[in-house]
């Protein structure tokens, strides 16, 4: 196009054909298998002399939509594949990566539903004591990275068969990322992997293409272009006729007047690219790629579907930690599925190529694959053993995928995406009737009807124009965007017609809520309270200062207030005595000690006594990590000149504001008083109302008479106390909560695949 075509280009919303359009596969004729076989005996039985598709993953099999390599091989088997399971396989040989034979197509590699870092050390590094997505919670039944070492071994069995990554440990790690547990910057891990494509996000789109392909006889190095993939090529692979867009340094040469927003991507034509307008076209055919510096690249002559942008590589984002978080910000500027571009990072001689991500899935193809043929249960195999995951969400239902809540800490948005992608409510529902009737020991209750938010089913752009060009990180920071829908009329339906059906006698809503959204339909808060919240729901300010909260990218407190007057009216309307429970991070990127003092201070005041709090964790990807290892702000331009941001790095620094959340346990009352005096807070050290601890260890007088810390009796005593419960130890396996993956808070993460 021309720089004048340019100025007023628009994007338009992107089709994708229906997932379950493609001709099925000639194995279809053998039909649905009970639970996807995990033994060469299963196989006989089935009649399989071979699988098509092999997945190893590093959890138990659970034959259920929460579980992404139940939901990868369902789905790949209603395309009329053959596919065969390997769970938590002993990685120590290749032995048991030979248990179903050679796959004809691909091995499919996966760490789980959780990242195998996350899922084997707390935010201090220490080890987890039990996997809940292992038999009897069984540790140590998965490698650290598990991509890494599942991939090495099935190379060692079958040297020749294709390796396709995924999952959310692959998904997080498709380029350079900050790995916090060896305190460093590693490669992509397709590399280390020896992967041959990397599929990221929900990758339904992209394996049904990914299997057709290579069940039509293409070599896997040929699937270079399908959306929410990743590969490797070589510097003499790069294809010929692209734009690169150069965003591989942050500095600029001074001769240019006015630098505009490399993040900008509006396109502006003032005449200033006629040097890029004059290469002559001999030069072009000389070229594999016209290199437009970022600044300049809104107003180029070219091909806006032939051109990448060019990220630091692995080696400068590696040694310096402003060019990594320059990445980061335009990483995540390119995550709209209908203008993001490619991205490209060298890692020494090889380019790491990252196709923009994959077209949401309509609510019709949500609908069928929540439909696929699931036993809803754990493979037999595991006999009588007790799965801690399963058994969290066995009567919990997922209504919907993504976030556009953007929170800095948590990875969901890299993952999922921000668009969300609704079921119907046909098929909700359909799903709880099937619980009813296929779950062992069902009394009639629904764990929860939610998903990664429980409040943003059908919540989408009001225009898929206006949707399809925006590149706001979150759809409701700094404000909730006007185009966005906030009528929650859609969730308030699907609540009362699960309650309507025979045989359901209540129905919970567990998933966090985004509270400064449902301030917006007094109609649903009331509805929520009145029929689905058993006496707590959980809700994430976070925390009381505007400091952090503006790195984390959430709303201030007066959005709280707002909803905690609304929640305690509706449920002194109902008759009920609930409660709110609060969510806190400490040492999160951007967070002062005096802050933590002040939000510590916050919680005396409102009588909160928090139990169990939550570390920030800095996981792959996610912006709050590039804070926290570059000490710049990925939010604003970054420049070596630009905003710092003090992190709390140290395991003294973490201590301390973990501990001013936990300003009651006696256990931390030495360590505060020593740190109020050297931040010259004497008068906060005493027995006063508005003082946080002692002068001298009181641990019998501290307790709340005739209760223990942390029980049942003592959680009520503190609801009630600060109109609203402070401690987490009511939500069933805290362990899990908000791991920097896309896992919620108290529940393990939803099928991320």
């Amino acid at each position: 196009m021309s720089s004048a075509k340019a100025s007023s280009f628009v994007h338009q919303p992107i089709a994708a054909p229906n997932l379950f359009s493609y001709p099925k596969y000639w194995a279809e004729c053998y039909g649905t298998a009970p639970y996807l076989p995990m033994t060469r005996a299963e196989m006989d039985e089935l009649g399989w002399d071979s699988c098509d598709i092999i997945i190893v993953c590093g959890d138990a099999y659970v034959d259920h939509p929460s579980f992404g390599m139940a939901v990868m091989g369902r789905f790949l088997e209603a395309q009329g594949f053959r596919v065969g399971i390997i769970a938590q396989p002993d990685w120590r040989t290749c032995d048991p990566f030979k248990e179903l034979g050679k796959p004809n197509l691909f091995f499919g590699i996966s760490a789980g539903n959780m990242d195998s870092l996350i899922n084997r050390y707390t935010a201090d590094l220490r080890l987890r004591s039990d996997d809940a997505y292992t038999p009897n919670g069984e540790p140590d039944k998965r490698p650290e990275r598990a991509v890494i070492v599942y991939s090495q071994r099935c190379k060692e069995a079958y040297p020749d068969v294709p390796l396709v990554l995924g999952g959310i440990e692959a998904s997080l790690r498709r380029i350079a990322q900050y790995d916090y547990w060896s305190d460093q910057v590693r490669r992509s891990v397709l590399l280390d992997a020896a992967g041959d494509i990397l599929l990221y996000g929900n990758a339904e789109r992209a394996i049904a293409e990914v299997a057709h392909a290579l069940a039509s006889g293409r070599d896997v190095q040929d699937l270079t272009d399908i959306r929410g993939t990743a590969i490797v090529r070589r510097q003499d692979e790069m294809p010929k006729g692209w734009t690169e867009v150069d965003s591989s340094r942050v500095d600029w040469p001074k001769h240019i007047d006015k630098i505009p927003n490399p993040y900008d991507f509006e396109a502006k034509d003032d005449g200033s690219c006629s040097k890029q307008d004059d290469i002559a076209e001999n030069e072009e055919e000389l070229q594999a790629v016209k290199i437009i510096p970022m600044p300049l690249q809104s107003k180029a002559d070219y091909e806006f579907e032939k051109s990448y942008i060019r990220l630091p590589s692995f080696e400068k984002v590696k040694n310096d930690p402003v060019l990594y978080s320059h990445a980061s910000r335009v990483l995540h500027q390119e995550a709209n599925p209908h203008n993001a571009r490619v991205l490209v990072q060298r890692h020494g001689t090889l380019e790491v190529w990252v196709n923009p991500p994959p077209i949401p899935l309509s609510t019709e193809e949500m609908d069928g694959v929540f439909a696929l043929q699931y036993q809803r249960r754990p493979h037999p195999s595991y006999g009588d053993a007790t799965i801690p995951a399963y058994d969290m969400i066995k009567t919990s239902v997922n209504i919907m995928r993504g976030c556009f809540g953007g929170c800095t800490f948590c990875s969901i948005t890299e993952h999922e995406g921000r668009v969300i992608q609704s079921r119907s409510q046909e098929s909700v529902l359909e799903e709880i009737e099937k619980i009813r009737d296929m779950v062992p020991g069902f009394t009639g209750g629904i764990s929860d009807l939610g998903g990664p938010t429980a409040n943003m089913y059908h919540l989408n752009c009001k225009d898929d124009t206006i949707q399809a060009n925006c590149r706001r990180l979150s759809c409701v920071y700094p404000t909730i965007c006007k185009n966005l829908i906030t009528d929650h009329s859609q969730t308030t339906q699907l609540y009362r017609k699960a309650r309507a059906i025979p045989g359901i006698k209540r129905v919970a809503v567990a998933s966090g809520l985004r509270y400064d959204l449902a301030v917006r339909d007094p109609e649903y808060v009331k509805e929520l309270v009145t029929h689905h919240v058993g006496g707590y729901l959980k809700i994430a300010p976070e925390h009381s200062e505007d400091g952090p909260l503006t790195k984390m990218m959430k709303p201030g407190m007066g959005t709280y207030y707002a909803f905690k007057k609304m929640f305690e009216k509706f449920s002194k309307e109902a008759g009920k005595e609930q409660y709110l429970i609060p969510y806190f991070i400490a040492a999160h990127p951007g967070c002062e000690d005096e802050d933590m003092l002040n939000l510590s201070l916050w919680l005396k005041k409102n009588k909160f006594r928090v139990d169990q709090v939550q570390t920030f964790y800095p996981s792959p990807m996610a912006l709050a990590t590039a804070m926290y290892y570059s000490r710049k702000n990925p939010l604003k331009k970054v420049t070596y000149k630009s905003e710092q941001v003090n992190t709390p790095r140290t395991i003294d620094q973490r201590r301390l504001q973990k501990s001013f959340l936990r300003y009651h346990d006696p256990k931390n009352w030495g360590y505060l008083r020593e740190s109020l005096l050297k931040m010259n807070r004497r008068d906060l050290i005493g027995d006063g109302a508005n003082q946080l601890v002692p002068w001298e260890e009181q641990s019998g007088r501290r307790q709340q008479r005739g209760s223990k810390p942390g029980s049942r009796n003592n959680q009520k005593t503190q609801a009630k106390a600060g109109n609203g419960a402070g401690n987490s130890n009511s939500r069933p396996n805290n362990r899990n909560s908000r791991k920097g993956t896309s896992s919620k808070r108290g529940k393990p993460s939803r099928g991320r695949r």
